[in-house]
């Protein structure tokens, strides 16, 4: 009788509202690839919005994609040129690689390569299936201290720590984060980590502001129905001055335009949230005084920087995580709870490597 054939289940997104598991191909890894067994993966918003609509901008579901890019995996087969992993190493997955050394990645921009690969983004797959093949050049090795879903969280906490390095945080900084969902709570640890003095975090969930005070705030402030301007003489009053950096991480008219009120002059006004295409902001507001805004897309080099954050226990990211299902529950899990982290987890009947 011939052995069961080895399966790949995998999270495929066909088109908006048509989400399936699938059993694909086990990938045979390149020479510079490695094969991964997967074993814990995030389901990030971007995730949800494919599935429920079929593309985020320009970014459309043409074809089949499988979702999922926040992930941690373990080596199951190396390339004949990789030479820095092997059978056994846990990894974690820094899910966009260059496809070719193009002007950003000579300067060491890559993530603004035009044809980089990123997984989950159309018509590129992702890695929320059993086994996945990677450039092994970004996958990092964890230390025995870091667990498989911290690992899958480095890529949230990496939009952190790249906004953070572009603001220049750094200690003593006031820092005013706008929004407090997951990519703000990263940007709240990072910017602590980093040495900010004080972070005050704005909301209109008070159970959101509630996790954002356990995750080390200084200030919490709910926003119900002030101008923008209201909010950045508030922001002012808690942090005793305006902030040197504020993170937007709303993609709101109205938070953006508040974040310009509220930053110091000479301060850096970071936009990570993703809104409209065209917003009005008090613009002239932020020019006489000098505030620089920046653009944040992805990030790049943090994995290192991260994984020496989550080793040394200079962030905790645990919290983040709010449920676990295995990948066989996937569609009768409720995703309409994916704005927060959710991993699969090993089942009680034995590794299933597989979320």
């Amino acid at each position: 009788m011939a052995a069961a054939k080895p399966e790949n289940l995998s999270l495929v997104v066909h088109g908006p509202g048509d989400l399936r598991l699938e059993n694909y191909p086990i990938p045979e890894p390149g020479p510079n690839e490695v094969l991964l067994k997967m074993h814990s993966v995030g389901i990030c918003g971007s995730d949800v919005h494919y599935w429920q609509h079929g593309r985020i901008g320009d970014f459309i579901v043409k074809k089949p994609m499988v979702l999922g890019h926040e992930a941690s995996g373990t080596v199951v087969k190396v390339g004949s040129l990789v030479k820095h992993l092997q059978q056994g190493d846990r990894v974690a997955i820094e899910p966009g690689a260059p496809r070719e050394i193009d002007e950003f990645c000579k300067i060491g921009r890559y993530n603004l390569s035009p044809t980089i690969f990123f997984c989950a983004t159309p018509p590129d797959d992702g890695n929320l299936c059993r086994f996945y093949k990677h450039d092994a050049n970004f996958c990092y090795k964890l230390p025995d201290n870091v667990t498989f879903e911290e690992g899958a969280l480095i890529e949230p906490l990496s939009v952190g720590i790249h906004t953070c390095r572009r603001a220049g945080v750094t200690l003593g900084n006031k820092v005013f984060v706008c929004g407090a969902g997951p990519i703000g709570l990263v940007n709240l640890l990072v910017a602590k980590a980093m040495g900010a003095a004080q972070v005050v975090v704005t909301d209109l969930s008070a159970s959101r502001l509630a996790k954002a005070k356990e995750a080390g705030a200084d200030f919490v402030l709910q926003i119900t129905n002030e101008s923008p301007q209201e909010i950045a003489s508030k922001v002012e009053g808690l942090l005793g001055g305006k902030p040197e950096v504020t993170i937007e991480c709303t993609g709101a008219e109205a938070a953006i335009q508040a974040g310009i009120y509220a930053t110091c002059p000479g301060g850096t006004l970071m936009l990570v949230g993703l809104g409209s295409e065209m917003v009005n902001v008090p613009l002239v507001h932020a020019a006489i005084r000098e505030v620089d805004i920046k653009g944040v897309f992805r990030y790049c080099n943090t994995w290192p920087m991260a994984i020496s954050m989550l080793a040394s226990k200079s962030v905790n990211v645990k919290s983040l995580v709010t449920h676990r299902f295995p990948l066989e529950k996937a569609l009768e899990a409720s995703l309409s709870q994916a704005t927060r982290r959710c991993l699969p987890k090993e089942s009680h009947r034995g590794p299933h490597g597989r979320p």
